[in-house]
């Protein structure tokens, strides 16, 4: 393959109509411009311009070469401005894939806030409770709601913010069945728990740090939060909900909290980027607008 610097220094030679004015131009000796072009002739077999110590002049070989040469310099240039305007502004793709909760309940009305402020950034966003790999499937970072640590990875972890399990029922439940401050009388009510996290009993953890584990009554399982979210507000039962999902019900009055001092556990929410090193700003500002914006997004008070 040619020397792509032998081509460069042609089209310089060209366009400034001969050595020495290339040279002065490129701050380079002529006898080192000169070199360049008898190593690309000599490369090519080919005569590109003829020069005596009067004259310069481009042979019709060499005219198709800078042709071609300058066309491929032009883009080349083009692509290198593409590149630094991506690193010097927020624009271009961000590919992220986040929690089915995370999106159904907090995103929604962060993700428009997020584009308004940066318009040249397009969000690409998977919702999934799929564990995603990044490197095989090509996405920038990831949100991940976790009860347990997160398994050794080459990905880089970032805590954001935690979210509690509020134990909560509709009014007309609790004016039907009233509750004590007894946890042990949960056994006593009708439950409408998450599948596989709590299937036969409720996971208790006190303020204080104590916890109990409380035999449950199932009405309902299921790994939907806005399912289990409605049956409770229809009055079905006592659900354990992430406070992020039910925030805006408890504001309201439709749901209201039941043994406030204690949870059904909690979880931490942890981004997850594969490099530090060379992160477009777009992927960047994105990152930190979540870490920043995500916590307040999530308090249910």
């Amino acid at each position: 393959m040619l020397d792509l610097n032998n081509l460069y220094y042609f089209v310089q030679v060209v366009d400034h109509r001969g050595f020495a004015a290339a040279a002065r131009a490129l701050k380079l000796p002529k006898s080192s411009l000169s070199r360049r072009i008898i190593e690309l002739e000599a490369q090519l077999n080919a005569q590109l311009i003829t020069r005596t110590s009067r004259s310069f002049a481009v042979t019709d070989v060499g005219r198709d070469l800078y042709e071609r040469a300058a066309a491929m310099l032009a883009e080349a240039r083009a692509a290198e401005d593409v590149v630094r305007r991506r690193v010097a502004e927020p624009s271009g793709p961000v590919r992220f894939t986040v929690v089915v909760a995370l999106a159904q309940f907090v995103l929604p009305e962060l993700l428009p806030r997020f584009l308004e402020k940066f318009p040249r950034i397009e969000v690409v966003q998977h919702a999934t409770d799929r564990f995603v790999d990044l490197f095989e499937e090509n996405f920038d970072l990831a949100l991940r709601a976790h009860s347990e640590p997160l398994p050794n990875s080459p990905l880089i972890g970032r805590k954001i913010a935690s979210t509690s399990r509020y134990l909560v029922a509709a009014p007309g439940y609790i004016e039907r069945h009233p509750i004590s401050d007894d946890p042990q009388e949960l056994a006593n009510h009708a439950s409408l728990l998450f599948r596989g996290l709590m299937d036969r009993a409720w996971l208790l953890r006190r303020n204080n740090g104590e916890e109990m584990r409380v035999a449950a009554s199932p009405r309902l399982l299921s790994d939907d939060l806005r399912t289990l979210k409605h049956a409770a507000e229809a009055g079905l039962g006592i659900a354990a909900l992430p406070a992020f999902t039910c925030r805006l019900e408890l504001r309201a009055g439709r749901l209201r909290r039941v043994l406030p001092g204690w949870t059904a556990g909690g979880a931490d929410i942890t981004m997850l980027t594969t490099s530090r090193r060379n992160t477009l700003p777009a992927v960047r500002v994105f990152a930190d607008f979540l870490a920043t914006e995500l916590p307040a997004a999530m308090v249910a008070g």
